[in-house]
Parts: structure tokens; C-alpha cells; sequence
């Protein structure tokens, strides 16, 4: 399988985290992608004639798909070969960009094909070839769109808010970041959650579990604790238990499994 990873355009980069490219061309090759919790919604591209399905909901999914926050751990399966381009959204788009209640697909996903409030022909452009770097450009240019007709409608405060947390990779206090948007606590909680689905804990938390996430992942540390206190948690405990929560499994037994892969 081949996988890429793409820089989105300067003019796009304040609304897209990136793009990322899998592709495989074998035939008889049963992959499986784990997705844990980021952060971050996305737009689905996919072209694979064998069917894309999300476990365990074991649900197959449209070609074209904006898919909110995940939570709760899933996997993706694809049978033969197959090309998926993902946009990776800031959570402060759904609503601007889609017109969609971001909390409605906590978990979920929406179909575009059936938002009447999308112009989805520029579907139609994408060629059937498999070159992924025209189909990026066709669907950055829809982007481009959406953001032009939108760009009055952003919460700069909660967009301020969201920098903040990722730059400090979840380790901060909210009443202190509502105070430096110059928000109550109330207001911004309220505010945060209609934006983007989840509330300013909650994000912070997915965002602390993923810096711990990648750490585990590139085996960038040498004891547990390492990745503990490097990471803002209390102590073990309270590290394996949000890991556990949040992949289903201890950060133990992900390790073992990644060093079987």
C-alpha cells in the first residue's frame, strides 16, 4: 500500500490540517485501517469496486462522505485494490462549510450526494483514472468555494481557541483559554460545542491522547512514563485508562500489536 501525505494549498491551510493519500493495487489484498480519535472531521474520497466498509458498524459507504469527530475507535476494510483521498478538516468547518449540526456526526458520517444544499457536480469532473494529484486539486477548488461563500459566518474566538489547544497539544485549562478569546467560561463551552461537536475538554483530551498516540507509535520514548508525564497525565493510571477508552485497548497490548505489524 502506498500512502502520502499532501500540504494543502496556503489559501486552504487555515481549513485543512492536510491530505492524505492510500492507495493499493493488489487485487487480493484484504486491508485494514484502524482510525482513532484526532480531532479532526473529514471529507472521504474513495474509488474501490470491491465496497469501502466501516467495523464495526460494518456499513458500507458512499464514495463521497464528510465524516464528523471519532471517538469510539473504528476500522476501515477494503477488499482489493482501491484509492481513498481524505481532507482533513479543522473542527470549526462542518457547520460553516456544510451546513451540518457538527454534533449530529459525532461517530457518523453524512452523505453528500444527498445535501441539497451542496453543489455536488464538480464530482462528476474527477477523472476515473487514478490520478490522485487532479482529483486533489478538483475537490481544493470546491473547497475554495465553500470557504468564499463562508468566511463571514467563522467564529474567529473558538478558531483562536482551537490554535491554542493544539499548540499546546491538549495541555492547557479552559477557563484560561476562554479568558484569553475573551470569553466567559460558559459562553465559550457553549460556543466551542456548537462549532465543532465536542467540548473544549473533550477536544483537548483527544488531542492530549493523540500527541501520546504518535509518541507510542514511532516508539519515541523509553519507559511509559515517558509518554505519562511528557504528555499532561496525572499519572499511569489515568494515561491507561483515557488510551483505553479511546482505542480499546492498553497502550501495552497497542504496542505489542504494532510490533507485529
Amino acid at each position: 500500500m502506498i500512502v502520502d501525505s499532501i500540504k494543502p494549498a496556503d489559501i486552504l491551510s487555515p481549513f485543512i490540517k492536510s491530505i492524505l493519500v492510500f492507495e493499493c493495487s493488489e487485487s487480493n489484498t484484504d486491508t485494514h485501517l484502524p482510525f482513532f480519535a484526532d480531532g479532526f472531521p473529514g471529507l472521504m474520497y474513495h474509488k474501490s469496486p470491491n465496497g469501502l466498509y466501516v467495523h464495526p458498524h460494518n456499513k458500507r459507504m458512499p464514495e463521497f462522505f464528510i465524516y464528523g469527530q471519532t471517538i469510539e475507535p473504528i476500522e476501515i476494510e477494503v477488499f482489493g485494490e482501491f484509492q481513498m483521498i481524505v481532507f482533513q478538516l479543522y473542527p470549526f468547518t462542518l457547520k460553516n462549510l456544510f451546513g451540518i449540526d457538527p454534533k449530529s456526526i459525532n461517530d457518523n458520517c453524512h452523505d453528500l450526494a444527498h445535501n441539497p444544499t451542496q453543489n455536488t457536480k464538480f464530482f462528476e469532473n474527477l477523472p476515473e483514472n487514478n490520478d490522485y494529484k487532479h482529483k486533489i486539486n478538483i475537490i481544493s477548488h470546491y473547497f475554495q468555494e465553500l470557504i468564499e461563500r463562508g468566511k463571514e459566518n467563522f467564529d474567529h474566538a473558538i478558531m483562536e481557541a482551537i490554535d491554542k489547544i493544539l499548540t499546546a497539544k491538549g495541555k492547557l485549562l479552559i477557563a484560561e483559554t476562554a479568558r484569553e478569546v475573551h470569553l466567559s467560561k460558559r459562553t465559550f463551552e457553549r460556543r466551542f460545542l456548537s462549532e465543532t461537536g465536542l467540548t473544549p475538554k473533550q477536544f483537548a483530551k483527544i488531542i492530549q491522547f493523540n500527541c501520546s498516540l504518535t509518541q507510542l507509535s514511532v516508539k519515541g520514548y523509553n519507559e511509559l512514563t515517558d509518554i505519562v508525564y511528557q504528555n499532561g497525565f496525572a499519572d499511569q493510571s489515568h494515561f491507561i485508562r483515557v488510551f483505553k477508552s479511546f482505542t480499546g485497548q492498553t497502550p501495552k497490548q497497542f504496542a505489542d500489536s504494532q510490533a507485529e505489524d
